[in-house]
């Protein structure tokens, strides 16, 4: 595969794995390189990258005959966008489990080869926040009047980090332009994919691109996702009750905790509420809440 010749490319970055609270980011960046027609055109070797015994490769079957053995993918795509006088590449991948300096030099050589002027990265973060309304964005920039703009709050976080936060360090290290979007996922249906956070990281992205991206798609599996969720939700009296103070929390902007209350956990609701939407979505089931 060659290199495109790009006109002011950004770089928009997403990994699975402990960036990617509910698949909100690779949810997201999957969906645009979708939307977008992207091209691949690079991938880095997971050979050095990967415990194969902590992320393992996967087998399917192609055409229900055929076995396929797929292995830990990180690759680089290239998109032109109707609207827009740059390109995007997108860096879309698997979080890696070892070398993450090296992982960080490989990517930050490629980023300096394609000329990239701006580097988007996407994460998503499990929170107290509930299902049934927009998902919360922090960001972080060395640009605090970008943040305003595009009116995240801004991220205060410290502690352990993931590849996008050595990834960030090496670019600022490195001079290169970046800021990096975070969506609020409700912890108690983690396991869930999360279009609703998804959407957010988009919005978020439409208005730093100034475009405008086509999010149908994103809304309608929003919708179908909110009343997946608040059916589970409507089963338990306790895990409603539970919902609708986080709800509060959101629309009084009062602060919650939940150790002032009476409920219970938000940990100790995930596992019935998983177990409900699992299967919902096993065969025979309903799966409106799928993003094809």
């Amino acid at each position: 595969m060659s290199e495109p010749v790009l006109r002011r490319p950004a770089l928009v970055i997403a990994f699975q794995g402990w960036n990617d609270g509910g698949q909100g980011a690779t949810l997201a960046a999957g969906y645009l390189a979708r939307l977008w027609q992207a091209t691949r055109f690079a991938e880095i070797d997971p050979e050095e990258f990967f415990d194969f015994q902590a992320t393992r490769p996967q087998v399917s079957l192609v055409d229900g005959e055929t076995r396929e053995l797929v292995w830990p993918d990180n690759a680089f795509f290239h998109a032109s966008v109707e609207d827009l006088d740059r390109d995007l590449v997108l860096l879309i991948g698997v979080e890696p489990n070892l070398r993450w300096r090296r992982f960080s030099e490989l990517v930050l050589g490629l980023v300096r080869d394609l000329g990239v002027e701006q580097v988007i990265s996407l994460g998503s973060l499990l929170a107290d926040v509930p299902h049934t309304r927009p998902a919360p964005v922090s960001a972080s920039s060395s640009d605090k009047k970008l943040i305003e703009e595009l009116g995240c709050t801004s991220s205060r976080y410290e502690g352990p980090t993931g590849i996008v936060g050595v990834l960030q360090d090496a670019f600022r290290r490195s001079g290169i332009d970046s800021v990096s979007f975070w969506a609020a996922v409700p912890h108690y249906v983690s396991l869930t994919s999360s279009p609703r956070a998804a959407l957010a990281l988009c919005e978020k992205l439409e208005r730093l691109l100034g475009i405008e991206i086509d999010l149908t798609e994103l809304e309608q599996a929003v919708a179908a996702y909110t009343q997946q969720v608040s059916e589970a939700v409507a089963t338990d009296e306790e895990t409603a009750t539970y919902v609708e103070a986080l709800e509060r929390q959101i629309d009084t902007a009062e602060p919650f905790d939940e150790r002032e209350t009476d409920l219970p956990s938000g940990d100790s609701l995930a596992e019935e509420l998983e177990r409900f939407l699992r299967a919902r979505e096993s065969p025979g089931g309903d799966d409106r809440g799928e993003l094809e």
